[in-house]
């Protein structure tokens, strides 16, 4: 019996040890340069950040998910009459990518993205934002060594951020660095 417990044991800590380096969680952090595009009014592009936790699950050794949670402000800048304004939109981003090995530094990222609006900070005189904006993503990531890690991202935004008619969407490029734990 007391056998049966240690094999038990041994088993157990063997398992919880592979399903530790299947799943990484981190930080990360990073620039953005956001505009918004399909819009009427002439926009310019503002630099803003973002920031959250980052996970990576490993499904082979090409293939991995990385779901993320970001504070990611993002908007653009306006001028009229010689006034420039700025609108600067906070969402909580949930992107979901698929991150594909292109070599052992190099991974190709893609997916999709939902955002909500928490916040929104603005010196112009429209009407409010819509709270929910879905887009797609599109990246390459660097390792620099198993924990610390560098990303580029442009992020294609699908849905409205305005009242249906401003029909402005979200695009942001976005550069981060991170770790993982």
């Amino acid at each position: 019996m007391k056998k049966a417990f240690i094999i038990a044991g041994t088993f157990l800590a063997f398992s919880l040890g592979a399903q530790a380096q299947l799943v990484k969680f981190g930080l990360k952090g990073g620039l953005n340069y956001a505009n918004l595009t399909g819009t009427e009014i002439q926009t310019d592009a503002i630099t803003s950040y973002h920031v959250g936790l980052v996970a990576e699950v490993k499904l082979t050794d090409k293939f991995k998910v990385q779901p993320e949670l970001l504070y990611s402000t993002q908007g653009a800048s306006y001028e009229n009459a010689g006034n420039e304004f700025i609108n600067e939109l906070g969402y909580l981003a949930i992107p979901v990518l698929a991150k594909i090995s292109l070599s052992d530094a190099f991974t190709l990222e893609l997916g999709p993205q939902a955002s909500f609006l928490l916040s929104e900070k603005d010196n112009f005189d429209v009407n409010d934002s819509k709270t929910f904006d879905f887009s797609v993503n599109a990246g390459l990531g660097f390792n620099i060594t198993k924990s610390i890690f560098i990303q580029g991202r442009y992020n294609l935004g699908l849905t409205d951020t305005k009242v249906s008619d401003a029909k402005a969407k979200n695009s942001v490029v976005q550069l981060s660095a991170g770790f993982f734990f």
